[in-house]
């Protein structure tokens, strides 16, 4: 099995690489179009801004492999905003395979939302063998509303989508790579899709 990280320069693309040697798989670092479409899975990994994110994945193209891609893809943190149809951090246009918006928490919690919070309402193959109300990591100041994609959820200051997917397109808010057990079987359920 072929397992790509797209690389463009906006990752914490260490931490990732080492969760998946624990479970036994060499992940590639690139940004080369052909490399990614061969692969088996696709991670899409993404901490920092939404406008210099996107600039990156025009400039190299990945704007248009992304969204073309057939085989299962896993955002994370902010691969998994880029996936959205925009977000209000720096007014972004995002990848559109999702047609949610990404939107700033409300000004009555204290951002960015770090540290570790559970999910609930947990669908489908990517959280088999993880407990309601597992606790997860996560850093961000923006969020996908609750939505018709959501296969998880939690709550900050409002309730909101923790994960979502569509067709191939897996994205998760939180950071697996950074959680513990429950993160690792994530990782691992991705990897058997």
């Amino acid at each position: 099995m072929k397992v790509v990280i797209i690389d463009y320069g906006t990752g914490n693309i260490q931490s990732l690489q080492f969760a998946l040697k624990r479970l036994g798989v060499e992940a590639v670092l690139t940004t080369e179009a052909n490399e990614i479409r061969k692969a088996d899975k696709v991670f899409f990994p993404g901490v920092g801004a939404a406008g210099s994110a996107m600039d990156k994945l025009r400039l190299s193209g990945l704007d248009k492999v992304i969204p073309a891609l057939t085989q299962p893809v896993l955002g994370i943190c902010l691969g998994m905003q880029l996936l959205c149809a925009a977000s209000e951090e720096g007014n972004t246009t995002g990848l559109g395979i999702f047609s949610e918006n990404v939107i700033r928490f409300p000004s009555t919690v204290k951002v960015p939302q770090m540290g570790w919070n559970t999910l609930h309402r947990l669908k489908g193959r990517l959280f088999q063998g993880i407990p309601e109300n597992e606790f997860m990591y996560l850093v961000h100041s923006y969020y996908v509303p609750h939505c018709e994609s959501a296969t998880a959820l939690t709550q900050y200051g409002v309730e909101y989508a923790a994960a979502i997917k569509k067709n191939n397109f897996y994205g998760v808010q939180f950071h697996p790579e950074k959680s513990a057990k429950a993160g690792a079987q994530l990782l691992d359920n991705f990897l058997r899709l």
